[in-house]
């Protein structure tokens, strides 16, 4: 990098992390140090269109309203959840060793990304040319690589993120990242709500907007400057993810770390029981996608930057936080149901935001804890443990649709509400990390 590029990133760098005092540089090498301006902004892109791209095609929201107007069958779209979460997530016990073996961890993402882009496209180009079970079968199959690409993903993401960024600034990076990418959604939402457009172009533009917003992502982040790592144990298969399993026994931090975020994954599943409470309410099919899009970018855009900088403080606390405020949100969704509001325009938009703020805070706690956890040798194995677990939790959670079926949505709102505040429960006994 020229020197007047590097005085730009800089001080691009200092004004976003208001770093003032002296380069921070725990936990990183000296030769990352000095990379770590440019890399902060190389983080930030990628991350930032990597996220937009997510939003763009939202498996809960967009891809079920796509299959729907497709005439697909009901099982296929009732599919569409599990496979995008426990896809994205079981693989990675299988896929942690081979990813340790490679001295840079970078090109793991970055062709996780491409890949991840290319599924994108290839779900545009099954609904412009099939219709009915074909077309479901054909984006399910999509939506299946993209879950796989992802998990390689998130197995490598944390790992050059704690060789790069330093300890006190990785928080900062992903909720940056996370606040610019909500702007892109947040505009999408917009457009969906306006209905100036038909239909199926606005859903099919942020497909293939998605495809390249992914692609971008891997150009950026494989320009990063990353350092070899070590390549010991890079072995595969099923016997290397028994032993990786047997950390849960050997450090009861990991362990509760675990357990504490499978009882947080409430704020992900309680979404659409809360749309299930408003379910007599009238609207445009288009246009409520549109208000449901929106609430959860804005949460996304106000709070992630916040959580972010909290995360650098103390990530076990945001794990707290997050717990309570699920909580609160759904108890105000079931009080507002108690008083015949939730078909009302704003009642479920309400209760939808606060959660989304939960789940963010969620999301981005928990990954700043696990790479604050562990030192970067055991970094990609932990990663691969954590997310596997929860992938089979996410899985057994389709039982939850059965409790709503039985005893309503309600119900299972009463229910992921009291799994959010024995998951704050539980993070509260996490040691702290972020001031050791």
């Amino acid at each position: 990098m020229s020197d007047p590029a590097r005085r730009a990133s800089e001080i691009a760098y200092e004004a976003l992390t208001a770093e003032d005092d002296g380069r921070v540089c725990a936990d990183i090498s000296d030769a990352a140090c000095r990379e770590q301006p440019p890399n902060f902004l190389r983080h930030v892109g990628a991350l930032s269109l990597f996220k937009a791209a997510d939003g763009l095609v939202d498996a809960k929201l967009v891809l079920s309203w796509l299959l729907t107007a497709l005439g697909t069958p009901a099982y296929f779209i009732g599919l569409l959840v599990p496979v995008r979460e426990a896809g994205a997530l079981l693989p990675q016990l299988f896929t942690a060793a081979r990813i340790r073996a490679l001295p840079r961890r970078k090109r793991a993402w970055a062709l996780g990304a491409a890949v991840q882009g290319l599924a994108a496209l290839a779900m545009l180009a099954a609904a412009l040319t099939l219709e009915g079970a074909a077309a479901g079968a054909a984006i399910l199959a999509a939506l299946a690589m993209l879950a796989l690409a992802r998990s390689v993903c998130s197995v490598a993401y944390k790992d050059v993120l704690g060789k790069t960024i330093a300890r006190t600034r990785r928080g900062t990076a992903t909720g940056l990242a996370s606040t610019v990418s909500a702007v892109a959604v947040i505009a999408f939402a917009v457009v969906l709500m306006s209905g100036e457009a038909a239909r199926m172009a606005i859903v099919l533009g942020a497909i293939a907007l998605a495809g390249v917003f992914w692609l971008a992502a891997a150009a950026i982040f494989a320009t990063l400057a990353e350092e070899p790592g070590a390549q010991e144990g890079g072995g595969n298969g099923i016997r290397a993810a028994l032993a990786n399993l047997r950390y849960l026994g050997r450090d009861p931090q990991l362990a509760r770390f675990v357990l504490a975020r499978g009882l947080l994954t409430s704020t992900a599943l309680a979404p659409p029981y809360l749309v299930m409470l408003a379910a007599g309410a009238a609207g445009d099919a288009l246009s409520s996608l549109g208000a449901l899009v929106l609430a959860a970018a804005l949460a996304s855009l106000v709070s992630s930057y916040v959580w972010g900088r909290l995360a650098d403080r103390s990530s076990r606390r945001v794990l707290i936080y997050t717990g309570l405020g699920g909580a609160a949100s759904m108890a105000l969704a079931l009080v507002l149901d108690a008083a015949g509001l939730t078909a009302t325009l704003w009642a479920a938009p309400l209760a939808l935001f606060g959660l989304m703020i939960a789940h963010q805070g969620v999301r981005l706690g928990r990954s700043t804890y696990l790479v604050d956890m562990v030192d970067q040798e055991r970094r990609p194995i932990y990663t691969a443990v954590s997310n596997t677990v929860i992938g089979v939790a996410l899985l057994a959670a389709g039982g939850f649709g059965a409790v709503a079926a039985i005893f309503g949505a309600a119900a299972t709102l009463a229910l992921f509400a009291g799994l959010a505040l024995a998951g704050s429960a539980v993070a509260y006994g996490l040691r702290e990390l972020e001031t050791t």
